[in-house]
């Protein structure tokens, strides 16, 4: 049993788990962790992104990087998938996928339609860098280039 001390009348309640619509989004990687597969043959990283504007903003959407499976193929396309999650955040080189995290990208959202019982959920398709959306004039005096998490 827990004490709550909770009154629902001071708070919204959430809006349903509905997967948002396929599109690009501007997100970062918000949460990370090394799961076992199901049938323990093998292991994934799983990224959690939250998206950071918009009509969605502080929506979650989850990728599974299948980084150790006895298919090689399957570790190829996680690998490149993780070549690109480190490609669009600047980050060659991560120890710990915890250096992936707050750093603003772009990823491709798509509609898949679930196995196992037809409902339509999220799918993370591929990840870009993110453009600057401020442009400096000419004149505009020189700042330094190298990103904050490079500093």
């Amino acid at each position: 049993m827990a004490n709550l001390n909770f009154d629902a009348n001071q708070v919204e309640p959430n809006a349903g788990f509905d997967p948002i619509p396929a599109d690009k989004y501007i997100a970062m990687v918000t949460g990370s962790e090394m799961k076992p597969t199901k049938n323990g043959d093998g292991s994934y990283l799983e990224l959690e992104f939250t998206v950071l504007e918009g009509q969605y903003k502080d929506r979650k959407v989850w990728d599974r990087l299948c980084l150790s499976h006895p298919n090689p193929q399957t570790v190829k396309i996680a690998r490149g998938n993780l070549s690109a999650l480190c490609r669009a955040v600047g980050v060659m080189q991560p120890k710990d996928s915890v250096d992936l995290h707050n750093l603003p990208l772009v990823i491709t959202v798509r509609l898949k339609k679930r196995d196992d019982n037809g409902d339509l959920s999220n799918e993370i398709k591929g990840y870009a860098a993110k453009k600057s959306s401020i442009a400096q004039s000419p004149q505009a005096p020189q700042t330094n280039a190298t990103p904050p998490w490079r500093r």
